[in-house]
């Protein structure tokens, strides 16, 4: 789907609407084909009273009243079928769209949202604009047949069809005073949720830590007081919605009244007859219908642009790094890595052990280019600034693997990939007992973040899924910080035997891994 340069809420719905032009136009057509026979139910009985009256047969007026009733029944039911499309269209849409965005945003997201704004989008947002989308069409169907009726009535008597098309309008403009504090109190609301999902995230990602600690009561008080901050903005929300649809009864009602009225005079006058006042009353009363239905588009819509401004803001991020212009291709075969800041190389072809302290982390994600050197400095991928290679051929081909990296919800063997070389990296990372303990092997499902393994059973799985990738370059932090000495030595020197001849880089202060290194530097 292609997005507006300049992104609005209102373009970001109407983008929505042009991915699904079809289906929107089915909606409003089938919409208005569904309220007409209503709109005009009211002259034919109007009709029907007056042939009564002078003593005519109804037989034709009773079989078109059959006939709107199920013209009705066959539109509302193709009506069903478009207004669900339309909404499943625009949440999947909406969610498809983020989904895309915040993959390309990749580790730049967390730093620019925050995590609870992004799990209400998904939570709740793509809902909001799915609603919005299932009541277009039933909106523009009220449309057509508030002003068929408004017509029929003008036709029948001049002044009673300008109150009603005078007055309804009036009626649906009067309760957009209503409309900018509902709008400012969801805003308010959906702040609120962002920071109670927000919370809800660090208790879940941090709970055994919590639990050794003890910090569990204060982390529900604090969840319990930003839940309460929800429920007071639900309520002023409610509160906001319920004087909506108080004048939604009141407004129309006040010009079905003045209708009713005028009609009851003109009928003692003997300007109309019976039947014309009966039509006049139906048709009065069938006007609740649009405005009840304008009153509810109202409160999508204005719902679906408090989430529609969320997702702008998380479209309109952008990545810390960017693809250059003209992209520069690597040589093949082993690659060797140069950092110009600290003047470290790692020789292609060979295992170089680098013990950087606390500098660790930021200088592999620089040699990887996770993060940009400082200003004058450059990164070299075998004489190629790292910063002139497509992101998606250095991603391919040097893989940085921190211990802390994460899972994601699935079967073990979908994040081994490929799948011919899940088992020999199984073996070299020395976490072959693991799966031999898992009931389904490989086909093990394993829980977001891999909270059913201990610290060091992930972390060897972390090294198997980066060692079967087989890339040209690996990095690695600290991957057996959490394993015994034991276990870490049969590591050492299975990764040494099993990269031989492709570039290695260990960032560690184990001597177990010094022992197995091509090469050993110190940068402290």
């Amino acid at each position: 789907m292609r997005l507006p340069s300049r992104l609005t809420p209102l373009r970001f719905l109407a983008a929505l609407l042009r991915a699904r032009s079809s289906l929107a136009v089915a909606s409003c057509v089938l919409g208005a084909v569904w309220l007409l026979p209503s709109a005009m139910l009211p002259l034919v009985i109007g009709n029907t009273v007056d042939a009564i009256a002078h003593g005519e047969a109804i037989w034709g007026q009773a079989g078109l009243i059959a006939g709107l009733a199920v013209a009705q029944a066959v539109a509302g039911s193709a009506l069903i079928f478009a207004i669900h499309g339309a909404w499943l269209h625009g949440a999947s849409a909406a969610q498809q769209v983020i989904a895309d965005h915040t993959a390309r945003l990749g580790a730049s997201l967390r730093a620019q949202a925050a995590t609870g704004d992004v799990m209400a989008i998904s939570s709740s947002d793509i809902g909001r604009i799915g609603n919005v989308f299932e009541v277009m069409g039933r909106m523009f169907g009220s449309v057509v047949a508030f002003l068929t009726v408004g017509v029929v009535l003008l036709f029948s008597s001049p002044l009673l069809g300008v109150v009603a098309l005078v007055g309804v309008p009036l009626a649906v403009l009067s309760m957009g005073r209503l409309v900018a504090p509902l709008q400012k109190r969801k805003g308010e609301q959906r702040e609120e949720l962002s920071e109670v999902n927000a919370i809800a995230a660090d208790i879940v990602s941090g709970l055994r830590i919590l639990r050794g600690i003890g910090g569990e009561r204060q982390f529900r008080q604090r969840f319990g007081t930003a839940s309460q901050r929800v429920r007071r903005a639900g309520v002023e929300v409610a509160r906001s919605e319920s004087w909506l649809v108080a004048a939604e009864v009141l407004l129309p009602g006040l010009v079905t009244v003045a209708i009713t009225w005028l009609g009851a005079r003109l009928a003692v006058a003997g300007t109309i007859g019976i039947g014309e006042l009966v039509t006049f009353y139906a048709a009065s009363a069938f006007l609740v219908v649009p405005v009840s239905t304008a009153t509810e588009f109202t409160s999508a819509f204005t719902s679906a642009m408090v989430s529609a401004r969320k997702i702008c803001g998380v479209l309109r991020l952008r990545p810390f790094l960017t693809d250059p212009a003209d992209p520069v291709p690597l040589p093949e075969g082993p690659l060797e890595l140069h950092d110009s800041e600290t003047g470290i190389t790692a020789v292609a072809g060979k295992l170089t052990v680098i013990d950087a302290g606390s500098q660790a982390e930021a200088l592999a994600a620089r040699l990887a280019r996770f993060a940009e050197p400082s200003p004058g400095e450059r990164v070299l991928v075998s004489g190629v600034s790292a910063d002139h290679v497509a992101l998606a051929e250095l991603r391919s081909r040097v893989v940085y693997a921190h211990n802390q990296d994460l899972w994601f919800s699935g079967p073990l063997r979908e994040q081994l990939v490929p799948a011919h070389r899940a088992e020999p990296a199984l073996t070299t990372a020395d976490a072959d007992d693991i799966v031999a303990g898992f009931p389904a092997g490989l086909d093990e499902l394993i829980g977001e973040r891999g909270r059913e393994v201990s610290g060091g059973q992930r972390q060897r799985l972390n090294l198997a899924r980066a060692l079967a990738l087989d890339a040209d370059v690996l990095l690695l932090d600290e991957p057996t910080s959490a394993v015994d000495t034991h276990t870490e030595a049969r590591i050492t020197e299975r990764v040494a035997k099993v990269r031989q001849g492709r570039t290695t880089v260990v960032f560690s202060e184990s001597p177990l891994w010094t022992l197995v290194a091509d090469e050993v530097i110190s940068c402290r």
